[in-house]
């Protein structure tokens, strides 16, 4: 299954995850740091959406409130909440 999140607060405005048989497949950011958020889409590829919240909820960037990797975890809160 495809989804796509709206990110809040990022440099990057959205991100497309695909979960197939509770796997993260594929995650791809639009806009923001295209290196590192390249390396965290491969790094979080058939990881366990649960797990990957665990690793990534409430990292910050800089004074922001949030970060792209947070983004991620609000991002697979909302699918795994469906």
């Amino acid at each position: 299954m495809k989804y796509q999140y709206q990110t809040k607060g990022t440099c990057s405005r959205m991100i497309e995850i695909e979960i197939e048989d509770g796997l993260i497949q594929d995650v791809r950011f639009t806009g923001g740091c295209h290196g590192n958020l390249q390396g965290i889409g491969a790094l979080v590829k058939g990881m366990k959406p649960e797990e990957v919240i665990g690793r990534l909820d409430g990292i910050l960037c800089g004074s922001k409130a949030t970060s792209c990797p947070d983004q991620l975890s609000q991002a697979l809160k909302e699918i795994i909440a469906e």
